[in-house]
Parts: C-alpha cells; sequence; structure tokens
C-alpha cells in the first residue's frame, strides 16, 4: 500500500513550482489530491500530468485571501472528493522589494501579509474545524528561510510574513494536537523553480551554491519529499517543527 493511499490532499498554490511539485509527488504516493490555483490553465495542465501518471486529482480555483472564497472550495471538494485530511497550506509570493524599512511601499507590504499570512490563517480556519470533528488531520504550512535569519537585504515583508507563519503554525499544532491533528512548518531556501531559473542569472546561482554546505541548490522535489514525510504516518510523533530545506544554509 502506498503510504498516501486513502487521504484527500489540498495542496494550495500547487498550479506551478513547489506547490506542483508536492501535489505531483503526493499523487505518486496514492492521495487523492487536489490542485488548487487561481489560473484555470495552469491548474488543469498539472492535473493532467497527474492524472497521465496514474494519479487521482481534481481541480479548483479560488482566493484564498478571501474566507468567503475557502469555505467555497472546501465544499467543493468535500462533495466531490470527501473531506480533506491532508492540507499543505503553500500559496503566497513576494510582492515587495528587498531594501530598508523606509523604503518598503506599504502598499506591497499589505499586499505581501495578506498572500502569505492571511492566507495561510484563513486556509487553516476553514480546514481546521472539520478536522477537529474528525479528530484526525495533517496540516503543513511553507515558510521559507528569509524568516530563519536576518539579512540587511531581506525582503522584509516577505520574511516577517513568513516568520508570522512559523509561530502561527505552532501555536495551532499546540491547540489542535490534542485533536489528534499535526501541524508542522518547513522553511525552504533558494529553490529553483521554474520562475526561479527564469529570474537568477546563472553566475549568480553559482555565488548562492557557495553558501550552501551541501553544494548545489534546492529543487521543487526537495521540499515535496519533505512534505510527504510529514504527511506521511512515519512522522506520526512529530508536530509544531520548523523544517528547513535549506542544504545547511540554515542550522538552528
Amino acid at each position: 500500500m502506498k503510504p498516501l493511499q486513502g487521504n484527500v490532499a489540498l495542496v494550495t498554490g500547487s498550479s506551478r513550482g513547489i506547490g506542483a511539485a508536492i501535489a505531483k509527488h503526493f499523487a505518486e504516493l496514492g492521495a487523492s489530491v487536489v490542485v488548487h490555483g487561481r489560473d484555470t490553465v495552469a491548474i488543469e495542465a498539472v492535473r493532467t500530468s497527474i492524472d497521465r501518471a496514474g494519479g487521482k486529482s481534481v481541480g479548483v480555483a479560488g482566493d484564498v485571501t478571501s474566507f468567503a472564497d475557502i469555505e467555497r472550495m472546501r465544499a467543493e471538494v468535500e462533495r466531490g472528493l470527501g473531506p480533506v485530511n491532508i492540507l499543505v497550506a503553500n500559496a503566497g509570493a513576494n510582492l515587495a522589494l528587498p531594501g530598508p524599512i523606509e523604503a518598503t511601499d506599504e502598499k506591497a507590504w499589505r499586499a505581501t501579509i495578506d498572500t502569505n499570512l492571511t492566507a495561510t490563517f484563513l486556509t487553516i480556519k476553514g480546514f481546521l474545524p472539520g478536522m477537529k470533528a474528525r479528530r484526525s488531520g495533517c496540516i503543513i504550512t511553507i515558510s521559507s528561510a528569509a524568516a530563519r535569519r536576518p539579512h540587511p537585504m531581506s525582503p522584509i515583508a516577505y520574511a516577517a510574513a513568513k516568520a508570522g507563519i512559523q509561530i502561527l503554525s505552532q501555536d495551532v499544532a499546540a491547540q489542535a494536537g490534542p485533536y489528534g491533528i499535526r501541524v508542522n512548518c518547513i522553511a525552504p531556501e533558494t529553490i529553483l523553480t521554474e520562475r526561479n531559473v527564469e529570474r537568477i542569472p546563472a553566475e549568480q546561482q553559482q555565488t548562492l551554491i557557495e553558501t550552501h554546505p551541501i553544494r548545489r541548490l534546492g529543487t521543487p522535489a526537495d521540499v515535496a519529499r519533505a512534505a510527504a514525510f510529514l504527511a506521511s504516518d512515519e512522522s506520526s510523533w512529530i508536530t509544531g517543527i520548523v523544517l528547513d530545506v535549506a542544504g545547511g544554509a540554515v542550522m538552528r
């Protein structure tokens, strides 16, 4: 039997990048996967890949900064597949430029906090009550190495939002543990998503590699494998951790 067989897993922001890798890997491990995003074409591309590999998936589009949209999606998923018992709150983005705090645009700050921290809060708020009622479930959130170490050129709004996700995850782990629910957080370092491959020049990639004891940058598959461990029964007595998937660049 595959390790995630019989589970319904929702991965928010899974129409591309890290989320898509997690969704595909969970499907390989037997989960029925809900692929989420805003771009229906991108959602269908990931779904097609999963289905061609023999997995089972459905797609759902919606805005995770809107609780009403999350509730609509939850009802839609439950009608189609059943209750979600593995939730990966992955959706997020950096919408503010790095630099001094006084130069950070207020609108970009608020948008970044909403897109990351508020979206994670609302997603958990929507799906946790059902998990509590069933007295089982697994929640995985996504932070960042930006929240794990200060730097003068940090994208400060993004770092603050991701740091908020870490303590949010641990507080929820403390609240939900008595209901049989585990909550853990993954903090990736530089990950070579399709977008980062295009955005980061080869010379800069090499410079970044030199800051990692394991001399390479991360891949979406590295994060997906970590998420699969935290979602499986192999980690059944692990909750409230922040797992650095960082090639040794973050040690704490």
